[in-house]
């Protein structure tokens, strides 16, 4: 039933005033009358590895995993998993390989490290790249996905669902990066507790139905129902084979998704970017272990409302839009089947996930269009206290045109069926190839140029583009054999988004070491002043050593249960 009872509205106005009135309370107790615009961004040398860790997911955890890919663990099961978990593998990695390069170089952005790396024009070509990713593709999605979930549990129409997202989001977001950091700890929690009551919630419900008890014979039950929803590895012949295929998402394109996404991501980063090493370190570390939970939270109760579905649970209204199936329903559906207060919390967790997520990327729009725009190229000599207030008014202007995106475009590219969480995945997969070039290269080779890092940001989008409509153009059949292409659902040939991206990152590598030796190399390598790397960077503490051997034990073990 899509109504929230009194005793629900009461849990989530509890968590309303908890979060508020601690923002307010972290905004005037940590707040500097002389603070620089990089303490407003960046909360520099403030957050702790907690508060680090927990900010990281609560920003990474939002609509498009509670909603998109609880609705792919409906249609593919487990399998979605593996953007979690190898997730968390990669937050090894970039802690121990890219957060050395940015806090030893004083790197506040991602444009400013290509501004030194390479030159501005590469700066700001990727700058507006990712002002343009972060609002088109990201805001958009999670206001929309969001609020068709909260419109899914209470019934409020839509568009005001949108509405009291994109303000509550804006309100924490005005407070800076201290705010946003600190608040992203109490929504951390929240949103894990009301996911982990779903999910309690689910697998009771399915043992109940077989006449046992217990949340491991529901489990069970999940298990001997729905079988094919427990492969982390699709084979060839496996209807979500172009969303998943096969070892690429073990050796493939999965890895330029994580890289990027937790490496080369202001969003991400930024978290991290005002800390020491091992505070750093050790908030990446926690959010590791953190991604090895997050599918019970976002996955199983999309395998469990898949079952109950089967066993007719729920009607088939329930779960359609316009006469479709819509996947995206699935965990809305499931909470509706919640007790009272319990529903609330749920109804809360949620909306704690979409806000962190929505501050997180308001919060770095502002970041970026404020450092390495406005004070790059149109008024250098701009006070902090100009900068901090033409950041609060990018991220009023920012939501804004997320919120008319996603009431305009919203239901077109994520209604009707369609998989939410792909949708993002894909579409970011459009730039992610060239970006991971650009900074890999960038990083580990002191020849690349800044004409191939040129190219690999420009040409890197033209490839993705060609490779997406290629399908139309000429068959691709002679790949099926290797796994390369599949059929889809019009009959054509197509090659699986992340295998594109592994296509694409190749090309942008290549391209980029002929371009840097034809050019005889970057004439600044060995500019004092320039990019400092060295291996003695890259040592770890034993404590991080340890920390990391564990969450790829648990890794190696999950996979070969589930195979």
């Amino acid at each position: 039933m899509k109504t929230l009872a009194s005793g629900d509205w009461l849990v989530f106005l509890l968590y309303f005033i908890i979060v508020s009135l601690y923002g307010f309370w972290v905004y005037r107790s940590k707040r500097n009358a002389d603070a620089t615009s990089k303490d407003y961004f960046l909360a520099e040398g403030s957050l702790t590895w907690w508060a680090i860790g927990a900010s990281l997911i609560a920003s990474n955890i939002s609509a498009e995993q509670m909603i998109g890919m609880s609705g792919s663990g409906f249609k593919m099961g487990l399998a979605i998993s593996t953007y979690e978990w190898m997730g968390g593998f990669t937050l090894i990695v970039v802690a121990i390989f890219f957060i050395p390069v940015y806090l030893r170089n004083k790197i506040f952005t991602m444009p400013q490290f290509l501004h030194e790396r390479y030159n501005g024009t590469v700066a700001m070509v990727m700058a507006i790249f990712w002002l343009a990713l972060y609002i088109v593709v990201n805001l958009m999605s999670i206001l929309y996905l969001g609020a068709l979930a909260l419109h899914g549990i209470s019934g409020y129409d839509l568009n005001l669902c949108i509405g009291f997202l994109a303000v509550f989001a804006v309100i924490i977001t005005l407070g800076g990066m201290k705010v946003i950091g600190y608040t992203d700890v109490i929504q951390v929690f929240v949103l894990i507790l009301g996911g982990l009551v779903a999910t309690y919630l689910a697998l009771t419900l399915l043992s109940e139905k077989e006449g046992t008890h217990g949340l491991l014979n529901g489990f069970n039950i999940m298990l001997k129902e729905a079988p094919e929803h427990f492969h982390m590895i699709f084979h060839k012949d496996n209807a979500n084979y172009l969303d998943l295929p096969g070892l690429s998402v073990l050796i493939g394109g999965m890895w330029i998704v994580n890289l990027n996404y937790w490496g080369c991501n202001q969003y991400i980063t930024q978290r991290a970017l005002g800390a020491n090493m091992k505070t750093a370190r050790g908030g990446l570390l926690f959010a590791a272990f953190l991604k090895m939970l997050m599918p019970v939270i976002v996955v199983l109760p999309g395998i469990a409302t898949y079952v109950l579905y089967q066993k007719g649970m729920f009607h088939t209204e329930m779960l359609s839009s316009k006469g479709v199936q819509d996947v995206n329903k699935a965990y809305p559906a499931l909470l509706n089947l919640l007790p009272t207060y319990m529903k609330g919390l749920s109804f809360a967790a949620l909306t704690a996930a979409i806000v962190a997520s929505l501050a997180g990327k308001a919060n770095s729009i502002a970041t970026i269009f404020t450092l390495d725009i406005y004070k790059k190229a149109i008024n250098p000599e701009a006070s902090d206290k100009k900068l901090v207030n033409l950041g609060k008014m990018t991220v009023v202007v920012a939501m804004a045109l997320g919120v008319i995106m996603s009431l305009i475009i919203g239901d077109a590219l994520m209604g009707e069926g369609k998989q939410g969480f792909q949708y993002i995945q894909e579409y970011t997969g459009f730039v992610s190839p060239g970006i991971l070039a650009m900074f890999l290269l960038g990083f580990f080779w002191k020849k690349a140029t800044s004409r191939a890092a040129l190219f690999a940001t420009i040409g890197g989008f033209g490839f993705s583009v060609l490779f997406k409509f290629l399908p139309n153009m000429m068959n691709l059949q002679f790949l099926s054999p290797f796994g390369f292409s599949k059929l889809n659902g019009e009959g054509v040939y197509e090659i699986p988004f992340l295998d594109r991206m592994g296509f694409v990152f190749i090309l942008c590598v290549a391209g980029m070491w002929l371009i840097s030796t034809l050019e005889g190399g970057n004439k600044n390598a060995d500019d004092p002043h320039g990019l400092v790397v060295d291996t003695s960077m890259f040592k770890t503490s034993r404590a991080f050593t340890a920390g990391a051997l564990i969450v790829g034990l648990i890794l190696v073990a999950l996979y070969s249960i589930f195979w």
